[in-house]
């Protein structure tokens, strides 16, 4: 079992899980295609992990042909807060959402 971990990623959450959703369980060749064309900024930080995660994996000496996207993991990396001046002398808080990603890869004999 090989992983990538993301630690902070400039993307709410919920926008980055749409594209997470759509390559657990795949094959790391068929996941890497369907990203290339999905037309969501999160596409290619989840590719670049991805990738990453199959390097690492390759150098502990496994096979990347073989090896299945068992989990990625989408979780809140904290938020940059910040203040907007709004009428009548108020302020409205604005929050910069941020993720952390977790991939782990396993060979596909053991992903079932």
């Amino acid at each position: 079992m090989a992983g990538a971990t993301l630690k902070s990623h400039n993307q709410t959450p919920r926008k980055v899980r749409l594209v997470t959703d759509l390559v657990k369980g795949k094959k790391v060749s068929a996941a890497l295609e369907a990203l290339a064309f999905l037309p969501k900024r999160a596409s290619e930080t989840v590719a670049k992990l991805i990738r990453s995660a199959a390097a690492n994996a390759k150098n502990r000496g496994e096979n990347v042909d073989e090896l299945v996207v068992q989990s990625i993991i989408v979780e809140n990396a904290g938020m940059l807060k910040k203040y907007m001046p709004r009428a009548f002398g108020r302020a409205t808080m604005i929050r910069r959402r941020k993720s952390r990603l977790i991939v782990k890869l396993v060979p596909a004999a053991s992903a079932q």
